[in-house]
């Protein structure tokens, strides 16, 4: 079974990215996808929390052989069908009286996130379409959405333990963007160092006719030879042609003697 090793896990929905032809929409869930203890079924479980805020959850197994066999929610279907087409694809079928009346297609993409196309009919005989991606999920989060699932009864300590999950996603989630500020000010403070330690360096290895002093600010030239020079006259104040290859930047020498473009 290395064809499933890629959906194995609990994933994340991305509800922004979802569409829906059919069902309660979700506001927020996951998609939960493991191997039974003797490999021989899957099991799926899904949870989500709708645009009303009610939580609804599902749980269902499937053989692993390929073969139809008898599905264990009637409610939903009489039969079902596991499919493995390669590392990428999987699909699972649903039938009644022996009519197929829901495809479930999961594509692992090559971006690391899990796409979930259902293909089914409704009560009512007309055809749907409903699309989900996933990401995976690093830790538990639960109310997926997969309108794919049996038989949904409403669970209202799940609308509890979401309100309790979402005050504490809210609350990491600050934290985290608040380290990732912080992480982003570092490594523009790094740059900054580096952009320094390079001019320096460019400096310290150009020709100087003169002392430099901390807190001043001087010319950087390139001479025909490839060379540097270090010059107190700015590219303005030549008259009429620089008597160099190319100006380079204007500079200052800093306390700690790196120099920095001004």
């Amino acid at each position: 079974m290395n064809e499933v090793y890629n959906f194995l896990g609990s994933w994340q929905l991305f509800p922004e990215k979802g569409t829906y032809e059919y069902g309660v929409r979700p506001k927020s869930g996951t998609f939960k996808f493991s191997f039974n203890v003797d490999l021989k079924k899957i099991t799926i479980e899904t949870n989500w929390l709708s645009l009303e805020n009610e939580a609804f959850a599902t749980e269902y197994s499937l053989y692993t052989d390929g073969d139809v066999h008898s599905f264990e929610i009637q409610g939903l279907a009489h039969e079902a069908k596991f499919s493995k087409k390669d590392r990428r694809n999987l699909s699972l079928e649903f039938f009644k009286h022996e009519t197929l009346i829901l495809t479930i297609f999961l594509h692992s993409m090559p971006n690391g996130f899990l796409e979930i196309i259902q293909k089914g009919i409704t009560p009512i005989g007309e055809a749907f379409t409903n699309r989900e991606v996933y990401h995976k999920q690093l830790s538990v989060l639960p109310y997926a959405a997969s309108v794919a699932g049996a038989i949904i009864q409403p669970n209202g300590a799940g609308v509890i333990k979401h309100q309790a999950l979402s005050a504490m996603e809210e609350q990491t989630n600050m934290q985290l963007n608040q380290i990732r500020q912080q992480v982003e000010l570092l490594a523009k403070q790094a740059q900054d160092i580096h952009a320094r330690k390079e001019m320096s360096l460019m400096i310290y290895n150009a020709t100087l006719s003169f002392k430099p002093l901390i807190g001043s600010s001087y010319f950087l030239y390139e001479k025909k030879d490839d060379v540097y020079a270090l010059s107190m006259i700015g590219p303005k104040e030549w008259g009429g042609r620089i008597p160099y290859k190319k100006f380079i930047a204007h500079v200052k020498l800093l306390a700690d003697h790196t120099w920095i473009e001004v």
